[in-house]
């Protein structure tokens, strides 16, 4: 094999998955967007979403500043020499994230240490497998770690929170599917897709069921009951109104993909793995001794061109941003008071970014800037630096706050922080601290890494570039970065209010389906 092109080939993988997402997933946003309530925050959201999808067409640039821990599952003819493939793969993965098509998410369990390239143990992962086709297979997945900490696994029997005893039967599987999609929430950037393990031990039940998000969203399960199974959920899993990031609405999950493999008599393992709505997977066909990529996976049907959609999209926006409170930081405590649940905020003025290893820092240390009355925002974004040592932001989409509900309210109480930024929500101890000290928790569009990079006109500085460049404080100044009040300081909450109400939801799909 002419092992350079391979690399290239591979180059043109990680870059074309970070950047575009595949046919199947626009049809489904498509589809969810087209299903909402218009004049909604859902509708807002997808509106926000299409027009992220358009700008990283256009940009070139990564869909969601998460690009997770790339995945290749690769088929290679026998005889084809996997080490030399595997060195190609690492070679183009450090090459991509250097030019900024992946963010740097390589980072030691021991010391913290990010190695700065997504190489280390075990990153990133690839499988190999031989077949006796004439071609290499090539499949990449890039699943960030906010829909990958929604991943769940049950044992059967077991009880399940709103369903009662799930048992070791296809009711029982249904049961624990169903309860997955609730568990997620907003938190896993709905609406999401699911792969669906059966059996297996607790390793090779998470493998099959990742493995399924490799199948397109448009195919068939030639198995019957899985097929009925995976028709039921598509059915049901959105009449729990959790909506886009949470906010309630019409379309919870876009996709579920089911499979089973043998298990021992003891074991009873469902497998659940969640990924977002920026379902960044595709594959390629390459010639085993050219290199070269022959044919593109995941090409099937109609290309949802978002770019056409714009017009919808901003009539979206606009009706959902009618009334839009301006803050200019830094923030009062009387600004902050005066905003409630469900408002529609635009931050102009400088933010700063905080992340799990900022907020385990700040517990312990002074801030090394003034944060009284400042927007601390739980993003992790990708940086480039030009030739004149300029730095620049090219994704910074919002993280999974819940990480940080151990440390947030007393971090808020602590520098006088005045509003946070992020997505999934955060848990009743920052709630109270909102309410005790005037402050206010706001919702981002996850995922929507191009949209708010957009929004970041300057990067103004950057502190404590110890903790690598995801978690390092970067000094933002920003214009007209709209997000929407989910927590408020009179003791309110959305994300709160719809897990209630999905899980009185949740409730109706008690009784049997599957005999």
């Amino acid at each position: 094999m002419n092992i350079e092109k391979f690399q290239e080939s591979m180059y043109k993988l990680i870059v074309e998955t970070s950047t575009k997402l595949p046919k199947d997933v626009r049809r489904a946003i498509k589809g969810a967007a087209e299903r909402e309530n218009a004049g909604t925050r859902s509708a807002m959201s997808l509106a926000t979403i299409t027009n992220n999808i358009k700008m990283a067409d256009e940009q070139v640039s990564p869909i969601c500043q998460d690009t997770g821990l790339p995945t290749f599952k690769i088929k290679t003819p026998v005889g084809a020499n996997q080490i030399q493939m595997k060195a190609a793969i690492q070679n183009a993965i450090a090459l991509a994230t250097k030019d900024g098509k992946l963010r740097p998410n390589s980072v030691d369990s021991l010391t913290g240490e990010n190695s700065g390239d997504n190489l280390g143990g075990g990153t990133p992962v690839i499988k190999f497998e031989q077949w006796e086709k004439d071609y290499i297979d090539v499949r990449l997945i890039l699943k960030g770690g906010g829909c990958e900490n929604k991943n769940i696994q049950y044992s059967l029997p077991c009880e399940l929170e709103g369903l009662g005893r799930a048992g070791r039967d296809l009711d029982g599987i249904r049961k624990c599917i169903m309860h997955s999609v609730y568990q997620a929430q907003g938190q896993g950037c709905s609406a999401g897709f699911i792969g669906v393990g059966i059996g297996g031990d607790r390793s090779s039940g998470y493998d099959l069921a990742k493995e399924q998000l490799f199948r397109s969203n448009d195919d068939v399960n030639p198995n019957e009951d899985l097929r009925k199974l995976e028709e039921y959920v598509m059915d049901n899993a959105n009449k729990l109104g959790i909506g886009t990031m949470g906010f309630g609405g019409e379309t919870t999950l876009l996709g579920c993909k089911i499979g089973v493999m043998n298990r021992i008599p003891a074991s009873f393992f469902v497998s659940v793995a969640y990924n977002c709505w920026a379902f960044r997977r595709l594959g390629v066909n390459v010639h085993p001794e050219t290199g070269e990529i022959v044919d593109w996976m995941y090409q099937e049907g109609e290309l949802i061109d978002f770019r056409q959609d714009q017009t919808v999209a901003a009539q979206e926006t606009a009706a959902a941003s009618e009334g839009v409170i301006t803050l200019q930081a830094p923030i009062t405590e009387d600004q902050i008071r005066g905003l409630k649940v469900g408002d529609v905020v635009q931050i102009n003025g400088m933010m700063y970014t905080g992340r799990d290893a900022i907020h385990k820092y700040l517990s312990t240390n002074d801030s090394p800037v003034d944060l009284n009355g400042q927007v601390i925002y739980h993003c992790g974004p990708v940086m480039l630096k030009d030739e004149n040592g300029t730095w620049h932001v090219k994704a910074a989409g919002p993280t999974t706050s819940i990480r940080e509900e151990p440390y947030q309210g007393d971090i808020m109480k602590k520098f006088g922080i005045r509003a946070v930024i992020g997505k999934g929500g955060m848990g009743p101890k920052t709630l109270a601290a909102l309410q005790e000290h005037g402050g206010v928790y706001l919702n981002a569009i996850g995922g929507a890494a191009q949209y708010y990079a957009d929004c970041i006109k300057s990067v103004e500085g950057v502190d404590l570039m110890q903790f690598g460049i995801p978690e390092a404080m970067w000094h933002l100044k920003v214009e007209g970065f709209t997000a929407v009040v989910t927590m408020d300081s009179h003791g309110n909450s959305l994300h709160a209010d719809v897990d209630k109400s999905s899980l009185e939801k949740l409730g109706q799909f008690k009784e049997p389906v599957f005999k």
